[in-house]
């Protein structure tokens, strides 16, 4: 299980937000690069990006801060945030980066993921399932779908996508442990490699993932606090 260091940039600077709430933000790094390097040389074997201000947006907003950590880590990259047309992703992919996280697109636009997973690799597209009570969260979390987390994940399914990233929202930023049981859900009831992202407060609450199934675990606030040791974590499932 890979346990993957979270970058969210808002105006140039390293933040996390409480709940998704971009009222309830603390500001980390003011330096992404040296941040990402950081997760890097601490055994970091994955780096996951996301552009909140291009969620909001709706197009990506960081292309010069991204493309900088893109080129500058050996370590493979993901990114998320504001990647709602074709054009938007194949410049990503094309630029270096490994995955791209899309969102909004797949509930809005769902043909425009078909297109992308056909023409570079399902491998190389994560499907983001953003949940706000069992529905599905778009437009960086501003907006609240019909739609449930497994009637979307059994769409993506469906079209050619290999891998979701789940989180749900009320558990993100606020350290109260991951959705274990979506988790094992997800996996159990769709053919998909999943992502939990949301909650984790300790190496404890890592651990606990591992059973679910899941293929890898993004952190965000708990490495930024102190409380998880992204090498202690790394060693801890690996």
């Amino acid at each position: 299980m890979e346990v993957i260091p979270a970058i969210d940039l808002k105006d140039g600077r390293c933040v996390r937000l409480f709940q998704g709430d971009f009222d309830q933000e603390t500001v980390f790094s003011d330096d992404p690069l040296a941040m990402a390097l950081s997760w890097q040389e601490q055994g970091g074997h994955r780096l996951h990006l996301v552009d909140l201000d291009g969620a909001v947006q709706g197009k990506p907003v960081h292309l010069e801060v991204i493309s900088a950590i893109v080129r500058s880590l050996e370590i493979p990259v993901q990114v998320g945030g504001g990647i709602r047309d074709l054009a938007t992703a194949d410049a990503w992919l094309e630029a270096g980066v490994d995955r791209v996280v899309i969102g909004t697109a797949a509930v809005h636009d769902p043909d425009m993921v078909q297109e992308v997973c056909r023409k570079h690799g399902s491998q190389r597209v994560v499907v983001s399932v953003d949940a706000k009570d069992g529905l599905v969260a778009v437009r960086g979390w501003k907006e609240t779908s019909t739609v449930t987390v497994l009637e979307l994940a059994r769409q993506m399914e469906q079209i050619g996508v290999v891998r979701l990233l789940y989180t749900d929202i009320a558990r993100d930023g606020a350290l109260t442990g991951p959705d274990l049981a979506t988790n094992a859900r997800l996996i159990k009831e769709t053919g998909l490699a999943v992502l939990a992202s949301g909650g984790v407060a300790s190496v404890e609450h890592i651990k606990e993932l591992a059973p679910t199934g899941v293929e890898g675990v993004i952190v965000g606030r708990a490495l930024y606090t102190g409380a998880v040791s992204l090498s202690e974590a790394v060693a801890a499932v690996g």
